[in-house]
């Protein structure tokens, strides 16, 4: 069996969990408690479990929470398309 992608060493089960108690954001906090579950040392699979995701969201999870910590989790707004009208 392979590793997967570590995460990042900075935080813990512990202040995943504080931290998600702490945001308003329901779906960010899900994710923070499912990361908690692997700092914990439980398997992906348990994380995606409690995240009620597959292996693979987990897995994209842990990579935006790498690159952008916590803030990485929260869902972004989508850009949509460009105004038709402008100020001119």
């Amino acid at each position: 069996m392979t590793l997967g992608i570590p995460l990042r060493d900075d935080f813990d089960g512990f202040a995943l969990r504080a931290l998600a108690k702490s945001k308003k954001d329901a779906a960010q906090a899900r994710r923070l408690l499912a990361l908690a579950e692997i700092y914990d040392g439980h398997s992906r699979s348990d994380a995606a479990r409690i995240g009620g995701v597959t292996l693979q969201i987990v897995r994209d999870w842990v990579m935006r929470f790498n690159a952008r910590g916590p803030s990485g989790l929260i869902n972004g707004k989508a850009l949509g398309n460009q105004g038709k009208l402008s100020d001119v």
